[in-house]
């Protein structure tokens, strides 16, 4: 028998009498387990019921899966949707070795911040004049000499050309006139040659070298010598 049912049993009992002080009390106390009995029953259900519900969020999906008692990879899922559009698009294969020729054609055009942004060489003929004429340029001034260079030298991949001005405070001495003033190197050069001379003389010393001891060198020796009389 269950205490509830003692309990109905024990009041049936009790009502055919008159009830004590002592029985009065047992009642109430057991009264009152039961009800804190089932409040701490109804409190642990809410705190379960209180308990948030764990989110796992997406879970993968295997890559195997069963067709037919097999397991087989899933095709579906082993490349992505752009994979698989590339994979069915034409693709250009190109010659590495063409690739890098075009790379080399496609150089910086300039020489970079470091440099000034100095631009590549664009050879032109009177460019490649003057800087020919500059390895040359110990030949100019008998009386200045340079440090000897290269002679197999090559254009030099960045470069440019400047016009050099003169100040206010320079003298006037030390300027050149509009009318000796060229464009290149080489036209102050031959414009030089026409005032001085110099090269044509320094070209009549090497000849003269050159021939000595042939016939033409002691026909003029005899001309000097007889002041040009001619034998009749």
């Amino acid at each position: 028998m269950s205490p509830r049912q003692q309990d109905m049993a024990t009041q049936d009992d009790w009502d055919e009498d008159d009830l004590s002080d002592g029985q009065m009390k047992s009642l109430l106390h057991r009264a009152e387990q039961r009800i804190r009995k089932t409040e701490s029953t109804k409190k642990q259900i809410t705190e379960v019921s209180r308990i948030p519900k764990l989110d796992p969020g997406a879970i993968a999906q295997p890559y195997i899966v069963s067709t037919d008692g097999v397991a087989r990879a899933d095709p579906r899922r082993l490349l992505s949707g752009r994979d698989r559009r590339l994979s069915n698009t034409v693709r250009r294969v190109e010659d590495p070795v063409k690739v890098k020729e075009r790379i080399k054609k496609e150089k910086r055009t300039t020489a970079g911040p470091d440099f000034f942004d100095m631009p590549r060489t664009k050879l032109t003929a009177e460019l490649k004049a003057d800087l020919q004429l500059l390895k040359m340029r110990s030949i100019l001034d008998p009386h200045r000499h340079y440090k000897k260079e290269n002679s197999k030298a090559s254009v030099p991949e960045y470069s440019q050309v400047g016009t050099i001005i003169e100040g206010p405070t320079e003298y006037l001495s030390s300027r050149l006139s509009n009318k000796e003033r060229k464009r290149t190197f080489v036209e102050e050069v031959l414009a030089d040659e026409t005032s001085t001379g110099r090269f044509k003389r320094k070209y009549n010393d090497i000849q003269a070298s050159k021939t000595s001891g042939r016939k033409a060198f002691y026909k003029n020796l005899k001309e000097k010598r007889f002041g040009g009389v001619r034998k009749r």
